[in-house]
């Protein structure tokens, strides 16, 4: 089985009914091949990992990888597991921003990923909150 960790940035901002679009779509084809992980969207930045079968994890970063919605995909890290981290979700969700609720991206990161057991990744999934938190922090001053 592997996991695979990657950041990309949208060619623009979408909105709450593309990306719901976009979940409901990559879950049922997620599902499909037994593909689990989470996607962190903050502004255009995306931090996503996909975890399953080998084969399933790399046609589907291919995939993603060719999206015109998309550039400057960049693997973060690439690995061997025994065990998902996110063996219950065809791909859970946070985004930050205004269509966040009251709790920070960082709360709903951090809670999120604290069941997860890999230090690095829970790492990548926390900062990358902390820094869209700052981001939108100092986009308001």
């Amino acid at each position: 089985m592997k996991s695979l960790l990657y950041i990309s940035t949208a060619r623009s901002i979408l909105d709450l009914s593309q990306i719901e679009d976009l979940l409901c779509k990559s879950r049922a084809a997620n599902a499909m091949v037994g593909l689990t992980g989470l996607l962190v969207v903050g502004g255009r930045r995306f931090l996503q990992v996909l975890e399953g079968p080998d084969e399933a994890v790399i046609e589907t970063y291919e995939r993603i990888r060719q999206d015109p919605r998309h550039f400057a995909l960049v693997k973060l890290r690439e690995k061997a597991v025994e065990t998902r981290e996110f063996g219950s979700w065809s791909m859970g969700f946070e985004q930050g921003g205004e269509a966040a609720t009251s709790a920070s991206l960082s709360d709903q990161v951090n809670a999120m990923a604290s069941s997860i057991t890999d230090p690095t990744l829970r790492a990548y999934f926390a900062g990358f909150a902390e820094t869209h938190a700052r981001k939108q922090l100092n986009e308001r001053v």
